[in-house]
């Protein structure tokens, strides 16, 4: 009966954790948990190095604060990166979503958030002062603001916009507007006053 017991107990704990997992409700929390009762314990054991690994040898870069296993980020280490542009990311996620682009080949900055009055933050919580010292030598000639195009964002690009600009720094942003095959008839009316905004010649 105590074994019975502890195993429940044993198993309610994997739930709680992997219920503690952005994006995972109860459901899919038992989807994982039956999947690793269920596994051989070589499998098992796999998860479980895999996640200690990368916690313990994966670390925020010190120039960019995206994600190094050595003493700096890939990126920052490339003396073959145009060493003249940096794009200023949220999160450090959002840089590996740039470079599967391959249309990027400048340095990075990453935030670690975005302003939200709500959440009380700040630009003091975020990255900022690492970013404009990182402007001060005057190697840097673009900054490209690369925040989502949502409220937040759009917040922290203003702000950096009007903090950048006066030291004689080219800031960009990103282009944004309707997605390929989508339908005017559903775009939101930021999405639609974006595309109208970044409008080309034909």
């Amino acid at each position: 009966m105590e074994e019975t017991i502890s195993q429940g107990r044993a198993l309610q704990r994997l739930l709680d954790e992997l219920g503690r997992l952005p994006g995972i409700g109860p459901k899919s929390a038992q989807r994982i948990a039956y999947h690793i009762l269920e596994a051989d314990l070589e499998e098992t054991e796999r998860l479980a190095y895999a996640i200690l690994d990368v916690k313990q040898q994966v670390h925020f870069c010190p120039v960019c604060f995206s994600y190094a296993t050595r003493e700096k980020c890939d990126v920052c280490e490339d003396s073959r990166r145009d060493q003249a542009s940096i794009c200023v990311v949220s999160e450090p996620r959002d840089v590996s979503a740039i470079e599967r682009t391959g249309a990027y080949h400048g340095l990075y900055h990453v935030l670690g958030g975005v302003i939200s009055p709500m959440d009380k933050i700040g630009p003091d919580q975020l990255h900022v002062r690492e970013l404009l010292a990182r402007l001060s030598d005057k190697s840097v000639t673009e900054v490209i603001l690369a925040t989502n195009p949502d409220v937040e964002g759009e917040t922290t690009a203003t702000y950096l916009a009007r903090t950048i600009k006066p030291l004689g720094i080219k800031v960009s942003r990103l282009a944004s507007g309707l997605p390929v095959g989508g339908d005017l008839e559903y775009a939101d009316e930021v999405t639609l006053g974006r595309a109208i905004e970044a409008r080309r010649e034909a």
